[in-house]
């Protein structure tokens, strides 16, 4: 692995290409002129169907045959990818931990962070070696507060914050980071908005999002955030939870890429408030 970049373009895999924000990163990226490929459970968007330099593969990415399936789809496509995004996101089943069956509720939890990682664990042979990789989740509320009502989403959600820790602490030729959109207008709102009442609060301040046609966060924006962080590198990204609204990563950057290089414990899972690191004592 080479620490100067490659002369070949990037070749960008997108978990979940038929999911709102995969299917716009997919296309930023096209418009980019990147060669891209992502999985689709039932129908492939037809903003992509016949381009040219995409490649889709259905599979049903909760499915432990569909590790196999990832395997296969690089071989047979002879893509070998240096950014990996993951838009796998699962808000159901919504309510208390305790009125929900036991059984969807741990699907959820894999399917936000297990299933990703199988993925990930498949596609990992057919990077490029030549060069740092990129891989990118996306992280969910509760990061900073309970998140009632959504235990099952938010629970895998902080499992991927830590596992990209982890993942950066092991893989010097990964860049791994985590991405906080805040509220963006996608189909996933769906669920709470069928939830009802077992949303709580959660059903009033979505249905009032979805009514106002409140912009929120744009395509765009999550795009450019993803971009800064495989800019920035390991040095600055790597390991780390970021939030598109909330961090200064384009205002001024230089900033933030400071703060951030000079304290590797910054963005990540910590405690908060203890007397700090003390030797193990049995």
């Amino acid at each position: 692995m080479s620490s100067t970049p490659s002369s070949q373009p990037d070749s960008v895999f997108i978990l979940s290409v038929s999911s709102d924000i995969g299917e716009q990163l997919a296309l930023d990226y096209l418009r980019r002129g990147r060669r891209v490929a992502g999985t689709y459970r039932q129908s492939l968007p037809p903003s992509l169907a016949g381009q040219s330099n995409f490649a889709g593969l259905r599979c049903d990415v909760t499915a432990r045959e569909c590790r196999d399936q990832i395997a296969g789809f690089f071989q047979t496509q002879d893509f070998r990818w240096n950014i990996f995004i993951s838009c796998v996101g699962q808000l159901a089943p919504v309510g208390n931990f305790f009125e929900n069956d036991f059984e969807p509720w741990a699907q959820s939890v894999e399917t936000n962070c297990v299933a990703q990682l199988r993925a990930l664990h498949a596609a990992h042979p057919y990077r490029q070696t030549d060069r740092i990789s990129h891989v990118v989740f996306f992280a969910g509320g509760g990061t900073n507060n309970p998140f009632r009502s959504y235990s099952a989403y938010c629970l895998g959600k902080i499992a991927l914050i830590k596992m990209c820790e982890l993942l950066d602490d092991e893989n010097p030729d990964l860049n791994v980071f985590i991405v906080g959109t805040g509220w963006v207008r996608t189909k996933i709102h769906e669920q709470t908005l069928a939830a009802g009442q077992r949303a709580g609060a959660s059903y009033d301040l979505t249905r009032r999002f979805i009514d106002k046609n409140e912009p929120g966060t744009g395509y765009a924006e999550i795009a450019a955030m993803i971009r800064w962080g495989i800019e920035q590198g390991r040095t600055v990204a790597g390991g780390r939870n970021f939030s598109v609204v909330h961090d200064h990563w384009n205002n001024p950057g230089s900033e933030l890429s400071a703060a951030l290089s000079a304290d590797p414990d910054k963005f990540k899972l910590r405690r908060h408030g203890n007397n700090g690191s003390k030797p193990h004592r049995p």
